[in-house]
């Protein structure tokens, strides 16, 4: 599949739109290390031609939970993805789509696990982070603050 958007930009509507940028992922895994290119790519964008304060920590935070959601989708779902980044306001919108309707549970803290660490990883760096069922999967949301000045 291929990168559905990769512009930062947005239709008309009364409100400014927001801006954001979506990839098609396939199957196979091949398409985590350019996920992680999207999100530094956009946020990159974002701070340069819309002055949105983004921080170099937060765009490594950023790409490690979308490495992290990414990996998860391709290792329990056995269909495409869509990984979709949106700014509101200070606020970074990561969401990802799969075919696997069943939601994920963190596991106990455990440091002598092996793996199966993504989502308490996401959980710790993200403001929020929800999932849910949908007609056609689940879709993971996490919300990341831009910029520590902002709030």
């Amino acid at each position: 599949m291929d990168e559905t958007s990769g512009d930062v930009g947005g239709g008309q509507s009364d409100t400014a739109s927001p801006l954001e940028a979506s990839l098609a992922l396939d199957s196979d895994g091949s398409r985590i290390a350019q996920a992680r290119h999207l999100a530094a790519a956009f946020l990159t964008k974002v701070r340069d031609d819309h002055g949105i304060p983004v921080m170099t920590a937060t765009v490594e935070t950023v790409q490690l939970i979308v490495s992290e959601l990414v990996t998860n989708a391709r290792k329990y779902a056995p269909g495409p993805a869509l990984l979709h980044l949106r700014i509101t306001g200070p606020v970074l919108r990561v969401e990802l789509w799969d075919s696997n309707p069943a939601l994920p549970t963190a596991k106990a803290p455990n440091p002598r696990r092996i793996g199966q660490h993504g989502l308490e990883i996401v959980t710790a760096l993200a403001r929020t982070v929800t999932a849910e069922q949908t007609p056609l999967g689940k879709r993971i949301t996490a919300d990341i603050v831009l910029s520590s000045a902002t709030g």
